[in-house]
């Protein structure tokens, strides 16, 4: 799973001119769910976004999580973070789930982070959606659950 966080002070998606999802102070989170997913990425992903300390304390260091600042979190599903460019000039997009996959584990990951207690909203699966938000930072942050099985140095 792929997510691209990105710290924001408002963020919105609409669908055909309606606003599906909108949110304050907080995170807009860019997901791609890849063919071999399953539940323990959607739980890595949830876990990272709501604990990643990229919130300013009292002296502008980054160390708050979302958790401590009671931020908003807006999940917008995005099969392109699985596109493929390393051949031609026209992405492959062959190691994204199918769309019945990936919608699940998109529903998981957003289930896992309302358990937390924060505001969560959504984007629409498979919707030609806008998304407008302002960066607050700007700060963005890439996760990608196959990361966990890398060694931090080598």
């Amino acid at each position: 799973m792929r997510a691209v966080v990105q710290r924001v002070s408002e963020a919105a998606v609409t669908v055909g001119g309606d606003t599906v999802g909108r949110i304050g102070p907080g995170l807009l989170l860019f997901l791609g769910v890849s063919s071999t997913d399953g539940e323990e990425e959607a739980r890595y992903v949830a876990d990272k976004t709501l604990n990643l300390r990229i919130f300013p304390d009292d002296d502008g260091r980054f160390d708050r999580s979302a958790l401590d600042v009671d931020a908003q979190l807006l999940v917008v599903s995005q099969f392109t973070l699985y596109g493929d460019t390393r051949r031609g000039r026209r992405p492959s997009f062959t190691d994204a789930a199918p769309p019945d996959r990936a919608s699940s584990l998109v529903d998981m990951t957003v289930n896992i982070l309302a358990e937390s207690g924060l505001r969560v909203e959504t984007g629409r699966f498979r919707a030609q959606m806008s998304v407008s938000l302002v960066n607050c930072g700007p700060v963005t942050i890439i996760l990608d659950s196959d990361d966990r099985r890398r060694p931090r140095r080598a």
